[in-house]
């Protein structure tokens, strides 16, 4: 085979065999094809996009590059979570205590935050002497005690897609279904899932701009999963105003200990609830979404979900007394309140704004590798459809660069929009995707 065939057959927009795509993936992964090919074929799949059996192909190949998780001594149904990435969102930190409490086994591999989404290993490292990084002997002794472990994503985890994404975000390539599909995919076959619950977010803070991309996503994801044997369904959630109240690492920390103590932003718990309870339903513990949000809410107001999520801290050397005394994870020197100039509702709130004055006050990074303040953040005082008298505050932030505090004020305002009459509010949930396609 020859990368400029198949490149060319590709832009003409004929479909690429099983084989070809396994050629190609396999010899850009060890050096054999140069980059300007690999993005020349990129290009041609963003203009001429992949056959549903072309992405499966490409999703098996980039997860196969690498190793194979083996869970397969570990007792039970391993159901994965993944959100496509959003503002505010601790779902996980909430989610893997809360779904191993209920017997399903959670298995997950995080990574860390770019731009203005959070990474889960980050927030997690808020909390001291927590242990990110498993051994692979580690990780499953973990998971056979307390039936959780959650460890960084280790490079040997398909490295095709770690390759193939570097070149894409410089070559404009980034925005193709087919390609982020894949890339997402790979990754959680190849961390050895049986079954893949999806958290497609929509709206300004998300990837997906409108519903229509989201369930386009959504769809090839599920497809991809039905290709490969490997269950998935998606939901598709509000993405206009940050999940919850807290942007930023420790701050997330102490949201998710509220909500899992019973208490905590309602948005916030909704979308853990409703993810969750399809965790329970693919892992054989509930029959019924119905009845896996009632044993969820069950576990929280009865207090076994924040148990678990003190012992999972503990199993992973981490500092379990952080959550009944919150001092202990990092605190920020400069706190200060950014009050509304206006008066009347909130009628719209720019989510990615949000997101990157938190990352401006150094909650987030602007370049891979970069340090960040794990006490730095936003913690929003205000909601769509919220009433704001002027002089009420809009967010609190925090930081350790006192000079970061006027900039990341002034974004704040302009995120919120304030208007005299409200707003029609948005679903939270805006759907659901499985191999029925798309329902309410």
């Amino acid at each position: 085979m020859r990368a400029a065939d198949i490149i060319t057959k590709k832009r003409d927009g004929a479909e690429l065999s099983d084989n070809e795509i396994e050629w190609l993936i396999k010899s850009y992964t060890s050096n054999e094809i140069p980059d300007y090919q690999m993005a020349a074929w990129l290009m041609a799949i963003f203009f001429q996009g992949m056959t549903d059996q072309e992405t499966a192909a490409l999703t098996m190949a980039m997860a196969t590059s690498g190793d194979i998780v083996d869970l397969s001594q570990i007792p039970g149904i391993k159901v994965d979570k993944h959100s496509t990435g959003g503002v505010g969102d601790s779902t996980t930190l909430i989610l893997a205590p809360l779904v191993a409490a209920a017997g399903v086994p959670v298995a997950k591999m995080s990574g860390r935050g770019l731009g203005f989404t959070g990474g889960t290993i980050d927030k997690l490292e808020a909390i001291p002497g927590f242990k990110t990084t498993l051994s692979h002997r580690e990780f499953i002794a973990n998971l056979l005690t307390y039936n959780i472990a959650l460890t960084g994503q280790s490079a040997a985890i398909a490295p095709a897609d770690g390759k193939l994404y570097a070149l894409r975000d410089v070559t404009a390539t980034v925005e193709s279904i087919p390609l982020i599909a894949s890339s997402i995919m790979s990754k959680k076959i190849a961390s050895g899932a049986d079954k893949i619950v999806l958290d497609v977010k929509v709206g300004n803070g998300a990837f997906m701009k409108n519903k229509t991309e989201a369930i386009r996503l959504a769809e090839t994801m599920v497809g991809i999963g039905q290709f490969v044997d490997r269950e998935t369904i998606a939901i598709v959630t509000n993405m206009e105003q940050p999940l919850g109240m807290a942007v930023g690492n420790s701050l997330e920390i102490k949201e998710a200990i509220k909500l899992l103590s019973g208490q905590g932003e309602l948005a916030l718990r909704e979308v853990c609830l409703t993810l969750g309870s399809h965790m329970l339903v693919l892992g054989k513990k509930a029959l019924t979404p119905e009845d896996g949000y009632r044993q969820l809410a069950a576990l929280i107001d009865n207090g076994q979900a924040l148990a678990k999520f003190k012992e999972f801290i503990t199993a992973q050397s981490g500092d379990s007394t952080i959550v009944h005394d919150n001092t202990k994870l990092p605190q920020a020197r400069f706190i200060q309140e950014v009050s509304s100039l206006e008066q009347g509702y909130v009628t719209a709130m720019s989510a990615a704004q949000i997101g990157y004055a938190a990352m401006r006050l150094g909650a987030g990074r602007e370049f891979k590798g970069q340090a960040i303040d794990l006490s730095a953040g936003i913690l929003m005082q205000c909601r769509l459809g919220q009433a704001i008298r002027r002089g009420q505050p809009l967010a609190t932030i925090y930081t350790n660069d006192e000079s970061r505090l006027e900039e990341a004020g002034l974004m704040i305002r302009q995120a919120v929009r304030i208007n005299t009459q409200p707003a029609a509010a948005i679903p939270l949930v805006m759907g659901i995707v499985d191999k029925h396609g798309f329902h309410n």
